[in-house]
């Protein structure tokens, strides 16, 4: 049996925006889980996923009172994996390397922080970023994650 993974990160968002809900509506409301890479910002808006099956762990953008409630860090066991969730820190140039270090064991790692979207393997580990859902994006577009985990891993980047 799969379990299908919503990954966001990098919201930026003071509260629930209609754009957001959207979002959520279209692309996030049918999964089992929902995971945040970090600098969901507010409380406000992180009171938006209460009842719902969701992890997040903080970033660098996040208020005091969300940096006191979320990790900084988080290792999870989903469907049999170790998926570590982080926000990461510094230049996008290098920011697998260094996060990996902070998360060894750890067969997916998801993480935010550059806004550039990736799904790939690196060294028997699969990376995932969603790229960034409501902020400034690089790339000229919004997206967010879709992961299955069953008998293998499955990432989808998709453009909202």
């Amino acid at each position: 049996m799969s379990v299908r993974i919503g990954v966001l990160s990098d919201t930026h968002l003071i509260d629930k925006s209609e754009e957001f809900q959207r979002i959520f509506d279209c692309y996030l409301s049918g999964t089992d889980i929902i995971l945040h890479a970090g600098d969901v910002v507010s409380l406000s808006f992180l009171k938006f996923f209460d009842g719902l099956n969701f992890y997040a762990v903080q970033g660098n953008m996040d208020s005091t009172e969300v940096k006191r409630i979320l990790p900084r860090e988080r290792i999870l066991e989903i469907s049999g994996y170790k998926v570590g969730l982080i926000h990461g820190w510094g230049a996008p140039n290098g920011i697998e390397e260094r996060i990996s270090a902070e998360l060894q064991g750890a067969q997916i790692i998801i993480y935010g922080h550059s806004h550039i979207p990736a799904s790939h393997y690196r060294d028997g580990v699969f990376f995932f970023n969603p790229g960034t859902a409501t902020g400034y994006s690089f790339d000229g577009y919004h997206s967010v994650g879709i992961l299955e985990l069953g008998d293998r891993i499955s990432g989808e980047i998709v453009e909202v």
